[in-house]
């Protein structure tokens, strides 16, 4: 293949930054020094394909080291890959972490999606402009200066830190980068943070509101076992799961966990043995396991939880799915703004592999497993399971057509096996306790515990842990419910793609058939509480701005039909509308309607059921008709 590069060459920096990620260049035709040899004959060009895999991750390293992409960069990593300029440059624009535009080495993404305006982030970025400046856009027109200050700010979608709102994230290029994750942030801290000063904002990463309640399952070892311990995972039921999968065999484990009625948690509740069956029967080598830990729906955070607080129970439980299955190999897509889950992942994965409970041999029973986190880039689309398939390979992020279906074709084209943080973490206590016994909690259709993200407006926002048959009135007395002098308005059940419920139909248990008869969704497991003081009207518009910004584009009814739902409801909230407001929300039904049947994938078939349950059954319309 002949690339056609561009003129720009990239810096040593740059350099440096790639050679530390793939190794020293071998040849001119892979970016090193063109020797005689080069000039006649091609080498190593195969070899370089097969590594098109570690696109993502060479962006990720540029920008780690320098703040930012540059052409030259871009050049070379399509040098060093043997892949089309044109196909870099794709997929490096398709991640909202990453920069093609030159910017400082500090930079601050400020949150201000719908779990943070709850808790003042308007309020927090109006300060910023004020005192800070207006948020950071890139150069003007052709000036490629970076401002002097060496820092800037940005508004960014939800963070995944809704219990802790407002949130930012930190990111200081350089050899060793910087990510931090702030929490309860501040105007004046955030703005110190900004010149320098690290402690200005520090995050107290509390224990689950339930901490120390002995029917907790999932939660149990947060905030009692030291997460960076293997010793402490052991010592409080680490690793017994593993070894009554081994004394099970894979087919025993199998059993269990269909036994066990286990439905996915992710948001499409299929049913987990089931999944796990179809990959273990396929014959063609080799699987692949890969854990979606990519949750990037506004106001969930229950899997970063779950990482950072019991990172040995997310590799436990991948082992074991993988020895069910028949993996060798196993990836953890995790999503890009979550550095601690991050550091505290690959202390496991590194322990874990010393310890030989990873690798070729795991606990001497022949069995050869090995894992590899891959850091996303900030990609709502990516939790979809075949996105995150495309966007491993080295491709943009973009959903596959269905059939053929991971268990039978994902990654690489090999049968694979899907699963996210909570329900994986799920298979540890079947394996304690056992398929029947574990049936037996919850109901009948919907089994085992629940992990639901309370935020908003309640007074103990955080991840709890019930089990399923717990109706939404109870989840949020646990949380405390709303501040004095306030009412509950409503909740949005489910995340940005779940539905908007009322204060009369908060006795639904939440369970899988109970939150269907209701027309409602438990989706990622959300509970976001609105009080009266909250404009709905703003937070449907802040919804509509997050699935335009998110949809990948390939699908015209999605790319389209999230912009005109976003311009329509701009229209109703400054009363500049198109006929009536009822001739707009009609409209809204037909672009919504397009949208659920004709989209790809379930961004575009679920962008929206927010907008429409607010639309319908809170009326949030009628006080603008009085108007």
């Amino acid at each position: 293949m002949d690339l056609h590069l561009l003129d720009a060459k990239p810096t040593a920096e740059e350099r440096e930054a790639l050679d530390a990620l793939l190794g020293k260049p071998l040849s001119g035709w892979e970016g090193g020094v063109r020797g005689a040899r080069d000039t006649r004959t091609a080498a190593g060009g195969h070899a370089s394909r097969e590594r098109r895999h570690l696109l993502l991750p060479a962006l990720h390293a540029v920008q780690s080291r320098v703040g930012w992409i540059s052409e030259g960069a871009l050049n070379h990593i399509a040098e060093r890959l043997t892949v089309p300029p044109a196909d870099v440059y794709g997929v490096a624009t398709f991640y909202a972490l990453l920069s093609l535009s030159p910017r400082p080495r500090r930079v601050l993404h400020v949150c201000d999606d719908i779990g943070c305006r709850c808790r003042g982030a308007e309020q927090l970025c109006a300060e910023l402009e004020r005192t800070v400046g207006p948020p950071y856009h890139g150069p003007t027109g052709s000036r490629h200066e970076i401002p002097s200050d060496g820092a800037v700010w940005l508004r960014s979608p939800c963070l995944g830190l809704c219990d802790q709102a407002p949130a930012a994230l930190l990111s200081i290029a350089g050899a060793p980068p910087v990510e931090r994750l702030f929490g309860s942030v501040s105007a004046p801290a955030a703005s110190r943070t900004l010149g320098g000063d690290l402690g200005a904002t520090t995050l107290a990463r509390p224990v689950p509101p339930q901490h120390g309640d002995p029917t907790l399952r999932l939660l149990r070892r947060i905030g009692v076992a030291d997460p960076k311990s293997l010793d402490d995972f052991r010592a409080h039921g680490g690793y017994t799961s593993l070894r009554r999968a081994f004394e099970l065999g894979p087919e025993g484990v199998i059993r269990e966990v269909t036994e066990a009625k286990l439905l996915g948690r992710g948001g499409a509740a299929f049913p987990t043995g089931r999944k796990w069956d179809a990959v273990a029967r396929q014959p063609v080598r080799p699987h692949y396991l890969v854990c979606n830990a990519d949750e990037s729906e506004p106001g969930t955070f229950k899997d970063r939880v779950l990482m950072e607080g019991d990172p040995f129970a997310v590799i436990e439980a991948m082992t074991i799915g993988a020895y069910a299955t028949g993996c060798e190999k196993g990836f953890i897509y995790l999503r890009g703004e979550y550095p601690l889950a991050h550091e505290r992942l690959e202390n496991a994965i590194r322990i874990a592999r010393a310890r030989g409970l990873l690798g070729d041999n795991i606990m001497g029973q022949g069995f050869r497993f090995d894992i590899e986190i891959r850091k996303g880039g900030g990609a709502y689309i990516c939790g979809e399971e075949t996105a995150i398939f495309n966007s491993i390979e080295g491709f943009r992020g973009e959903p596959r057509n269905k059939p053929p279906y991971p268990v039978q074709s994902g990654l690489f084209a090999k049968p694979t096996l899907v699963n996210n943080v909570e329900t994986l973490a799920n298979v540890l206590e079947i394996l304690r306790i056992g398929g029947e016994a574990y049936a037996r909690i919850g109901t009948a259709g919907s089994t085992g515990t629940r992990l639901f993200c309370l935020c908003g407006c309640v007074m103990r926002p955080g991840v709890y842990e019930v089990p399923f048959g717990a109706t939404l009135r109870q989840l949020l007395d646990l949380a405390g419910g709303v501040g004095p002098g306030h009412t509950l308005r409503s909740v949005l059940l489910g995340g940005a793609a779940g539905v908007f419920v009322r204060p009369d139909e908060f006795d639904m248990p939440l369970t899988f058939e109970g939150v269907r008869a209701a027309q409602a969704t438990l989706g990622s497991g959300v509970i976001m509480a609105f009080d009266e003081s909250i404009d709905l009207l703003d937070i449907l518009r802040r919804i509509a701005a997050f699935f335009r910004d998110e949809s990948c584009g390939q699908c015209v009814p999605c790319r389209v039909g999230t912009v005109r739902q976003e311009e329509a409801l701009h229209r109703i909230c400054s009363k500049q509308t198109r006929g009536s407001p009822a001739e707009e929300a009609a409209l809204l039904d037909e672009i919504g309607l397009a949208m659920k049947d004709a989209s790809i994938c379930g961004l575009g078939q679920t962008a929206y059921s927010a907008v429409e349950s607010a639309l319908k059954r809170l009326r949030v319309l009628e006080g603008v008709v009085a108007q």
